[in-house]
């Protein structure tokens, strides 16, 4: 959809599934560059809906590559990921940042329909995250997931939570010292807004160049309000501007 002018004077840009989810055999991809200079705020219209398997479909994919020029923003602020009973289905999403580029991205895994009492009914989900600053690896993450097989809900996993939240911020060039007082600025505000049973938070430096918040949540309600205090908080201390939430929910 066409870009908006947000009153921060980010480009604010939706992406819509016309389809209304993600079916089965579904290869999606999707490529953003972002100009030297510029920053842009990349939402989506609503949450991300896998579908259940068809029976002799290949798996769905999901690739997303971003380019971040230099000293340029990328917010990127998707809708939670619900994986509905049965659905089988792999994502990539990849992010190269040139020098004192900027990196806000958050995303959110729901556990299915829990209205329907599909909690953790998918078959298979391999969800892969990389981000490299000026050619160096930042993060690399790969999660396979089979609940059905590896139960989730266990000490060593999730427990009793049912959403996995993380919120990631990255920019090249500056010391390790700013991150570690990012780091313990998050840390200060996840131990305020943590309330065992309902969501736990947690902020840690990358290897080099960036923070990572995330938290556990046993309701999607809990996750927006600390998700926006996150970035609010980040966005003050890598850019000295406000965070300006994208017009739709919230």
């Amino acid at each position: 959809m066409r870009g908006f002018r947000n009153p921060n004077g980010a480009v604010l840009v939706h992406l819509n599934n016309v389809s209304g989810g993600v079916l089965a055999g579904d290869r999606l991809e999707l490529d953003i560059d972002v100009d030297e200079g510029v920053s842009a705020l990349v939402t989506t219209t609503g949450a991300t809906r896998l579908y259940r398997h068809r029976s002799g479909s290949a798996d769905s994919e999901q690739k997303a590559t971003f380019t971040v020029g230099e000293r340029a923003t990328l917010e990127y602020l998707p809708d939670p990921l619900i994986p509905y009973a049965g659905a089988r289905y792999a994502q990539c999403t990849r992010f190269s940042l040139e020098p004192r580029a900027a990196l806000f991205w958050w995303d959110v895994l729901a556990p299915g329909r829990q209205a329907a009492g599909e909690v953790f009914r998918f078959d298979h989900l391999r969800i892969q995250s990389e981000i490299s600053a000026e050619g160096a690896p930042v993060l690399k993450e790969n999660f396979s997931l089979e609940p059905l097989l590896r139960p989730l809900a266990i000490d060593a996993r999730m427990r009793e939570y049912s959403h996995l939240a993380s919120f990631y911020v990255c920019q090249s060039g500056r010391p390790p010292q700013f991150w570690r007082d990012l780091e313990d600025q998050l840390n200060g505000l996840a131990k305020e807004i943590t309330r065992p049973g309902e969501a736990v938070w947690g902020s840690s430096t990358l290897a080099s160049d960036g923070v990572i918040v995330r938290g556990l949540s046993t309701s999607q309600r809990f996750i927006p309000t600390a998700l926006i205090a996150f970035w609010r908080a980040a966005k003050k201390a890598v850019k000295g501007e406000d965070a300006v939430p994208p017009r739709k929910v919230y």
